[in-house]
């Protein structure tokens, strides 16, 4: 499986990218292909630096609630990846990556990822959460409190 994405990802992307760009190309003019090309690339990152500072603002107000931040994590993730994307050249790069980069799109990426995917939430290091030290029978974890003393040899 994993080389069946990597033949992909190497092979078909780029030359279904070439294809179109050739047949952009072909409609509108070279010039004009190249400055659309660009244009997507701009608005890119345009798009990239005000939903990059939303989302890490969005992280913050949940470490300031004592909340693991995984939506606002995946969804950097999305927005380094649709980054990326928009910085290569061709169009259907461009729509996957604008695709990460709107709030919308990238909200339903990540919560179809999520469902897919294990999320484990537990307490932030320095804070603790309601319940924190006692045994969860549920879960099949005990905690045995205790203290240490760190001695340097």
């Amino acid at each position: 499986m994993p080389l069946l994405i990597l033949l992909t990802v190497l092979v078909v992307v780029p030359l279904t990218e070439i294809y179109i760009l050739i047949a952009v190309g072909t409609q509108i003019g070279a010039l004009s292909t190249i400055a659309l090309c660009l244009l997507t690339a701009a608005i890119g990152a345009a798009l990239l630096q005000r939903q990059g500072l939303q989302t890490m603002q969005r992280a913050r107000d949940n470490l300031d609630r004592g909340r693991v931040p995984a939506m606002e994590m995946l969804e950097g993730v999305a927005l380094a990846i649709g980054g990326v994307l928009l910085l290569t050249p061709g169009f259907v790069t461009d729509a996957i990556g604008l695709a990460c980069l709107i709030p919308f799109t990238r909200r339903l990426m990540v919560l179809g990822l999520m469902q897919r995917v294990r999320v484990v939430h537990g307490p932030i290091q320095g804070q603790s959460r309601p319940g924190a030290g006692q045994g969860s029978e549920a879960e099949g974890r005990q905690t045995i409190e205790g203290e240490f003393k760190r001695r340097d040899p």
